[in-house]
């Protein structure tokens, strides 16, 4: 039995869908240009980030998982900043907008992040994303 809902009030705003893109902006514009506080204010304190990869010895698949103080420290260290300017590209993907969360794919070099955004107190942060690297580490 598939259940059915109703859905009722779900057309984004354009302003939500703007601020979505500038949510997403944030992070990666952050992490490229080392803006700690920048980062800070695009993810929840929650934020469950986590990696796919693969154990070094067995071969087995892995989630290796970073917090929002981790990244606002990765950010503040420069880690990202050291991306060169002309491959700091991104684009971003919005998947679906429901009231207040939203699916999203932002992809930049040299990574995929698929997100989770949620509106709390009328701002919209990320709560969730998995990432792989699209390029290996040089």
């Amino acid at each position: 039995m598939t259940a059915q809902t109703k859905q009722t009030d779900t057309k984004p705003s354009t302003a939500d869908i703007e601020a979505i893109r500038q949510t997403v902006a944030n992070y990666i514009e952050g992490w490229y240009t080392g803006d700690a506080d920048r980062m800070a204010a695009c993810l929840h304190p929650d934020l469950c980030k986590r990696e796919i990869s693969v154990h070094e010895k067995t071969g087995g698949s892995l989630l290796s998982p970073v917090s929002a103080s981790w990244m606002v420290e990765f950010t503040r260290a420069g880690i990202g900043a050291g991306t060169p300017v002309e491959g700091r590209g991104y684009e971003v993907t919005i998947f679906d907008i429901y009231k207040d969360m939203a699916s999203v794919k932002m992809a930049a070099s040299p990574f995929v992040d698929y997100l989770h955004l949620a509106k709390f107190n009328g701002e919209w942060v990320i709560v969730n994303a998995l990432w792989h690297r699209v390029t290996p580490v040089e």
